[in-house]
């Protein structure tokens, strides 16, 4: 079934937005310029206020939700309301876990390379189907299991690819492997938020912009006024700001202020994200599932390839071998196999699938019978 020009936009909206989402926030780690009291130039690595970004543009998507919500008011429209009364504190927990694994995410990314984050982040199938069955009670099939299995050998190829490839000063190995380790430590965190939305807010039937703003709501608040302590926290040679500190945001917005692209690129980073959930939420519900994911495999390319026509990392072979396997993995765990198994079924056997679905359905009537 061929596309719809409407769906076409969805899907090119999806991969844009996520590869720019990305992308963005590794084009402000690059940025070199002077902080606050004119200190020496240095890098722009203040993730927990790219964090803070980021949940403000989650955050939108709950104005976009109210959005909707007013102009379908003449409609009668189910999706937009839940099927029962619920506790916006519901999104409490799932967002707390978000907000740290994000933290995590944004202070790795300063470490090891774009496509390197986007790969490792596919440790998630991993944990979170090891957490559906401890604490959902869910069976995995063998296609799923073989899919963590073929997702842990990518992992290790990927991690491969990082010890081997060459490092410049801004990354040195000692950083791409704790970078490496910290995306996976976040996928951790990401899949228990996936298990606690599973458990506790799903079965409310919320509408997924309105948890989504939901959550960056809970998000955007909690971590901007935990901006205050990191300013006083030291950190030591983890910090990257002069002061040594967690987090300087006053740092950060004086950057800003010397170098106007560290906006434009966090001003990306802030609106890509909104326009991802967005497209993603859109992709499955006027498409599939099984698309989205396929769309956010595609991401994973764009990612690689635009990272290394700018130059922000070295190819290596293993790299692909690496993605590989892990889409192999991704495939599996979601069941993309199952389709493309009966397709080739009834390509290999028309004349047996026909008769069959005659023996399985006798009401149906040939075309040729019914003129």
């Amino acid at each position: 079934m061929a596309w719809t020009k409407y769906q076409l936009f969805l899907a090119g909206l999806m991969l844009v937005t996520g590869s720019i989402n990305t992308l963005s926030a590794k084009w402000a780690d690059n940025f070199v310029a002077q902080g606050c009291g004119g200190s020496q130039e240095h890098s722009f690595q203040h993730p927990f206020l790219q964090a803070v970004g980021m949940f403000l543009g989650e955050f939108s998507c709950l104005a976009a939700f109210y959005l909707l919500r007013c102009r379908t008011a003449r409609y009668s429209d189910a999706s937009m309301d839940p099927q029962q009364p619920f506790n916006p504190l519901l999104f409490l927990a799932p967002a707390l876990c978000d907000m740290t694994g994000t933290s995590i995410m944004y202070v790795a990314l300063n470490m090891t390379s774009a496509s390197s984050f986007q790969m490792l982040r596919g440790a998630v199938i991993i944990f979170t189907g090891l957490f559906s069955v401890a604490f959902l009670g869910r069976r995995l099939v063998l296609s799923q299991w073989l899919g963590i299995l073929a997702t842990i050998a990518g992992l290790v190829v990927v991690g491969l690819a990082d010890l081997l490839s060459k490092h410049d000063d801004q990354h040195k190995l000692s950083e791409v492997i704790t970078g490496d380790l910290l995306i996976i430590m976040a996928q951790i965190i990401v899949s228990i938020q996936m298990v606690l939305e599973e458990k506790f807010v799903y079965k409310h039937n919320v509408h997924p912009l309105r948890a989504v703003g939901t959550e960056g709501l809970f998000g955007f608040v909690i971590l901007s006024l935990l901006l205050v302590p990191m300013y006083y926290i030291p950190a030591g040679s983890f910090s990257g700001n002069p002061r040594g500190a967690l987090e300087d945001a006053l740092d950060a917005f004086c950057q800003v202020g010397r170098q106007p692209l560290i906006a434009l690129a966090l001003l990306g980073n802030i609106s890509s994200i909104a326009f991802f959930n967005f497209a993603g939420i859109s992709v499955t519900k006027e498409m599939s599932a099984t698309t989205r994911m396929v769309l956010d495999s595609l991401r994973t390319v764009v990612i690689w390839a635009l990272s290394l026509a700018l130059g922000w990392e070295a190819f290596h072979p293993l790299q692909i071998l690496g993605f590989l396997i892990l889409l192999m993995g991704t495939a599996l765990y979601n069941g993309l196999h199952r389709p493309l198994l009966a397709r080739l079924a009834r390509s290999r056997y028309p004349a047996e699938e026909g008769e069959r679905e005659r023996l399985l359905d006798p009401s149906q009537t040939l075309i040729n019978d019914a003129s």
